[in-house]
């Protein structure tokens, strides 16, 4: 997924307007069913589809606190790992329309998905909309200390005079992190063994003991063991080089061009959910993304506020959707 955070800030300032004009026109506020307006009268249910301690539990716990701070009401997150997401993600698109249920997950899991598993449960197109994508991260490429290179130049070099002996773990089969590394492998010649784990959690702990040698993961969960001298960075996978590790090359500055993978998170609903309610919980995203400390931790953790709503989501999704199928086609990866 490539997004501009640039663009993406200024039409979060620009919506944060016009919340505020809309929340002050009174003949228009309540002019608002009182369903909506009684919204929300119980607690709230944010499926994350993945293992805890992953970026998108992360994330999602992080929402989880300042949503419920805000709304009043209670926001837990439900962890419903399984078939790279894909049961949650149905859980998610077979629950009530009602504004209860919501569902974070990668914006690049879910349109991998949509190819990648050709018998769905739900239709990646129709059965859940977008609220906004929240945040977007680069990936590390990352190595155990105890392999002995510094550089993707020095990792490919390795890898080739060793192929097939290297292995590299990831959350599993299908997510953003995972392709985008058997791209750089198509990119590169590189030889290594693909190791899936259910989530990026089991699959850091695995690298951190040095149980494989290299992994692709998002700055979300991958900076701290970075930080700690657990793994050691190799290259960052964005356009530009990371405010988080600003000494740390890029993958196209290492000599491939036109590399250049985000990992965003989005908050989807029911597809049926009704505009009201998809609106509320637009604004009250908006909000929490605008306090200081959650912008801070963003940054603290690599990841930068991107805010993008309902309809510029959509257009995302789909063209993320064909990028993935052309990728899938065209290396022939299927689902475990």
């Amino acid at each position: 997924m490539r997004l501009s955070v640039r663009r993406a800030q200024s039409a979060l300032a620009a919506i944060s307007i016009l919340i505020l004009a809309a929340l002050t026109a009174g003949p228009l506020f309540h002019a608002r069913p009182a369903a909506a307006q009684a919204y929300p009268a119980k607690p709230i249910r944010l499926i994350v589809p993945l293992a805890p301690g992953g970026p998108s539990d992360i994330l999602g716990r992080a929402m989880a606190q300042k949503l419920s701070e805000g709304m009043k009401q209670t926001v837990f997150v439900d962890n419903r790992p399984g078939a790279g997401a894909t049961i949650g993600t149905d859980i998610a698109a077979k629950s009530p329309p009602d504004g209860y249920t919501m569902l974070l997950i990668g914006v690049s899991t879910y349109t991998i998905n949509a190819t990648l598993y050709p018998k769905l449960p739900y239709d990646s197109h129709k059965d859940l909309t977008p609220v906004i994508i929240l945040a977007g991260a680069p990936y590390i490429l990352t190595a155990h200390p105890s392999l002995p290179v510094r550089s993707l130049k020095q990792l490919i070099a390795l890898a080739k005079a060793r192929p097939g002996e290297l292995n590299y773990a990831s959350g599993g089969t299908g997510t953003g992190p995972q392709m985008a590394m058997e791209v750089l492998k198509v990119k590169t010649g590189m030889n290594i063994v693909h190791i899936p784990y259910k989530g990026t959690g089991p699959a850091l702990v695995d690298l951190i003991a040095g149980q494989v040698q290299v992994g692709l993961f998002n700055m979300i969960a991958a900076l701290p063991p970075v930080k700690s001298g657990k793994l050691r960075a190799i290259a960052v996978s964005g356009a530009k080089r990371s405010k988080a590790l600003p000494d740390m090359l890029t993958i196209e500055e290492s000599g491939i061009p036109g590399f250049d993978e985000v990992g965003g998170h989005m908050i989807l609903v029911p597809g049926a959910t009704p505009r009201d309610i998809v609106g509320r919980l637009h604004q009250e995203f908006l909000k929490v993304l605008q306090q200081p400390e959650v912008i801070a931790r963003l940054a603290s953790e690599g990841a930068e506020v991107m805010g993008i709503g309902p309809e510029q989501a959509s257009a995302i999704i789909r063209n993320d959707i064909e990028k993935w199928a052309k990728v899938i086609r065209a290396t022939g990866i299927r689902a475990n």
